[in-house]
């Protein structure tokens, strides 16, 4: 089985992700492209007005998932380092959620491996996004609360 660079990143946080720092980590003399996702509260879902969201993971198996997938990437693309991590607990409207960085000598795998990093996280890695509205709350790709009376009212942050 192949290892990843003891230089690659995989970190489950609780507070704001340094997007800067972790491009920093991943840049290198010997690369030429550094590609980035950063995926980040919106302030609407299912046409509804979001108040916050709240993440929550099994930390153990998403530490473990995250590296394997990090495992794979340097199988699958020819890229130098990888930075992946995750913000847990309360996040507000435009905080970062998730931030990838790829490094790798040329661009295309580097493209190619951070898209392949994000869509295998969201499909693999056991971390559950809970939004909240003004009438309630529903975990993602779950169902909508039944009734605005169902569910506790969300609190806006002060």
């Amino acid at each position: 089985m192949a290892t990843f660079p003891q230089d690659d990143i995989y970190q489950l946080v609780r507070e704001p992700i340094d997007l800067v720092a972790l491009v920093r980590h991943v840049r290198a003399p010997e690369d030429g492209a550094i590609v980035t996702f950063d995926g980040f509260a919106r302030n609407q879902s299912h046409n509804r007005p979001t108040l916050y969201l709240d993440y929550e993971a099994y930390e153990s198996m998403a530490l473990a998932k995250m590296r394997e997938i990090g495992v794979q990437l340097h199988e699958k693309y020819s890229i130098h380092r990888v930075a992946m991590v995750h913000r847990l607990g309360r996040l507000e409207i435009g905080d970062t959620s998730v931030f990838i960085a790829v490094s790798a000598p040329h661009r295309a795998a580097a493209f190619d491996a951070c898209r392949f990093a994000i869509d295998t996280l969201k499909r693999t890695v056991p971390i559950w996004k809970k939004e909240y509205f003004e009438d309630g709350a529903v975990w993602a790709d779950g169902e909508l609360p039944p009734a605005p009376a169902a569910t506790p009212r969300a609190k806006p942050a002060s």
